[in-house]
């Protein structure tokens, strides 16, 4: 199955002098387990294709399926469960609730999914990034790569279809990062998921299976090295 299959994909968002195209005419399938690469120069529109993939951002123009779902279609509603029930979703912000300890972080979600072993699975997504003894910490107890670690967990324990990554190793040290995107494909590679993840990164964009070159909010390559 096709995991995504955008066609002539827009977003045009207002600005003081009249709309401003951010995505011009993005087309563009991705199959089911594979592992994709968005680079290009800042203001690429890297990031709002993520976003428009992950039906956080609504399309002005074109079509964008994913899973065989029309995301263009749905409603706020639905666009909230089917996030819910396929997605996980990693940011450079760790976006981490500061009053939850690590452990309720990433169980929280699994509970509003209704899964019963919510407590359980989120131990267990812990444990495989290597934080079994900082469940009971709160954000502010950990460091940055240990909260990223949290996020990643978190985004896994659903064991989703699709993983989506927004420079996942941004805010984090060269050492940090390194062990973060270890983390995010062992993780893709235990749950079988398809990955999309934007980054500035050549090095870590070639780590994936294809690599899509931005440019002006259109494609400006699709399929070869990063460098």
């Amino acid at each position: 199955m096709t995991a995504f299959s955008l066609m002539d994909a827009r977003l045009s968002l207002p600005g003081n002098a009249g709309p401003v195209d951010i995505l011009r005419g993005i087309t563009l399938s991705i199959n089911e387990g594979e592992s994709v690469g968005l680079i290009g120069p800042s203001g690429s529109g890297k990031s709002s294709l993520l976003m428009l993939m992950g039906g956080l951002e609504q399309a002005t123009g074109g079509t964008i399926m994913a899973l065989g779902q029309d995301l263009t279609h749905m409603s706020e509603d639905g666009l909230a469960r089917f996030r819910r029930d396929t997605m996980g979703i990693v940011f450079q912000s760790f976006h981490l609730i500061p009053t939850m300890t690590a452990l309720e972080n990433v169980a929280t979600p699994l509970e509003l999914a209704g899964h019963r072993d919510a407590f359980d699975r989120a131990a267990d997504e812990l444990a495989a990034v290597g934080l079994a003894h900082r469940m009971d910490h709160y954000p502010n107890q950990l460091s940055g790569g240990e909260q990223q670690r949290v996020a990643l967990a978190r985004a896994s324990a659903p064991r989703p279809k699709i993983l989506l990554a927004d420079e996942p190793t941004g805010n984090l040290d060269q050492t940090n990062g390194a062990a973060i995107m270890d983390l995010l494909f062992d993780l893709r590679d235990r749950h079988g998921a398809t990955l999309v993840m934007v980054t500035h990164s050549p090095d870590l964009a070639a780590r994936c299976g294809r690599v899509v070159r931005l440019r002006d909010g259109q494609i400006d390559g699709d399929g070869g090295a990063a460098a």
